[in-house]
């Protein structure tokens, strides 16, 4: 499996200036800036800010970060499923607006998979809503690059959701894969 480098040129989308891409593990102190980008994206749901500081302390070979100018611009929040070491649980995926559309969220999820914390990794897990076109995507291109399938069933139902308004989440399962 061909994974991506943790450092990266990456072309400015306006402007054509050359950036340098920075795809690290997270630290406490990059919890506030995922808090935010979950907060400012609408489409995810916030969790509380003790959370993303236990992601980022306690699950960071687990997790990456996007970094650019010293500004985080993405982030992928996953944990190994309990009594399954060979499964990821693909949390939360954001990027911020400016870098969405370049593939960014896919090279975090690839340089994640090719990192320590994840060398028994061979089936990725996340859930999805039907609507949300892009995850859906996006784990088809990684079902693609890892040169395996992916199944999408029933998840969790709209009716476990507190507060009425959110929409079903399917499990969508890909692998086992080569590693």
């Amino acid at each position: 499996m061909n994974l991506q480098t943790s450092a990266i040129n990456q072309q400015a989308q306006h402007g054509k200036l050359e950036q340098t891409l920075l795809i690290r593990h997270p630290l406490l102190t990059d919890a506030r800036a995922i808090w935010q980008l979950v907060r400012d994206s609408g489409v995810l749901d916030p969790n509380s800010a003790y959370c993303y500081l236990l992601l980022c302390d306690h699950f960071r070979e687990t997790c990456r970060v996007a970094e650019s100018g010293g500004r985080l611009v993405g982030f992928v929040t996953a944990y190994l499923m309990p009594g399954d070491s060979n499964t990821l649980f693909v949390w939360q995926i954001a990027v911020v607006p400016e870098f969405r559309g370049r593939g960014l969220a896919k090279k975090m999820l690839l340089e994640l998979l090719s990192g320590a914390g994840c060398r028994k990794v061979n089936r990725l897990q996340a859930t999805v809503a039907p609507s949300n076109s892009a995850s859906l995507a996006l784990f088809r291109a990684i079902a693609g690059q890892l040169h395996t399938g992916m199944d999408v069933s029933p998840g969790l139902k709209a009716n476990l959701f507190p507060g009425g308004g959110h929409e079903q989440e399917d499990l969508v399962s890909i692998g086992p894969f080569a590693r």
